[in-house]
């Protein structure tokens, strides 16, 4: 009786996931090369990127728990192997980042590396996730994480090098991918930013379930404006605009790339509204 208890509260969760969830998370979008051995695999706007190399490949992101076969779709349609998928990355340990990795582990075999904060909350499907441990429509299918990521360290595979700077806040494991690739005779600088947002109801001051947030996101804006970029790339298609990307891309326009400014712009963008945010609670609390 307990199993069909519990059976019904997920189904119940999940129902109510599904019609919170946006259409363009699942809206099919074209897969392309973005640049070198970079690929757009996502939707329109639940962004994932498959890394190709020689010895197999990196998947950043398995986004929804129904999206791994769109995902897959991409890749196949790109003239890539699923199965070759070796290493899966994320963003940050949310739904809508993180809830396909159990899958795509099971079909892959894939090895997931998670950076350290981000571990818990991956490994318990959300359920014990700062902001959203007791809210159901947030949790999602737990996957365990075969290598915790600290800082600055690096995932290699068949000579392509990723670097992850913890850029937390959002999460407490919240990760920005960056990586070079070489194109047409130059060397790119690519950022992936996992995300800068507050959403609304975090609580930046004196929050008992993660009182370090402010300092967090304040040294993530740290990181993030000292980081060289050539191509800006995010955890949703809409921070860069990804629909203009890909028309540049078509058109095959000599610099298609969202750019060091757009990147700027965005991360001056999101740091004055996390201030902003962090001013009103400050003043709340006088």
């Amino acid at each position: 009786m307990k199993r069909f208890v519990l059976l019904a509260a997920l189904v119940l969760g999940l129902s109510q996931q599904v019609s919170a969830i946006p259409p363009e998370w699942t809206n099919a979008f074209p897969p392309f090369r973005i640049a070198g051995n970079l690929y757009y695999v996502g939707s329109e706007d639940l962004a994932a990127y498959l890394i190709v190399t020689p010895q197999g490949n990196i998947l950043i992101n398995g986004n929804l728990a129904s999206s791994p076969p769109q995902i897959r779709k991409s890749i196949e349609q790109l003239g890539f192997k699923f199965r070759d998928t070796k290493i899966l990355l994320i963003s940050h340990g949310h739904y809508d980042h993180a809830g396909g990795s159990a899958a795509i582990k099971r079909l892959t075999g894939a090895k997931y590396e998670v950076m350290d904060g981000d571990v818990p909350v991956v490994e318990s499907g959300g359920r014990n996730d700062f902001q959203f441990a007791h809210d159901k429509t947030m949790w999602f299918p737990p996957a365990h994480v075969d290598r915790v990521l600290h800082d600055g360290d690096t995932v290699r595979l068949g000579g392509t090098v990723l670097t992850a700077h913890k850029t937390a806040g959002h999460t407490k494991g919240t990760t920005t991918w960056t990586m070079d690739v070489q194109d047409a005779g130059k060397r790119l600088h690519v950022v992936i930013v996992g995300s800068p947002n507050v959403l609304d109801s975090y609580k930046l001051v004196r929050n008992p379930t993660y009182p370090r947030i402010a300092s967090d996101f304040q040294h993530q804006f740290t990181v993030l404006k000292a980081l060289p970029c050539d191509i800006f790339l995010s955890a949703h298609g809409g921070n860069f605009d990804l629909k203009s990307f890909y028309r540049r891309v078509q058109n095959h326009d000599a610099n298609p790339y969202p750019s060091q400014h757009d990147y700027q712009s965005f991360v001056a963008d999101r740091e004055a509204a996390f201030q902003a945010n962090l001013k009103r609670q400050q003043a709340s609390r006088k």
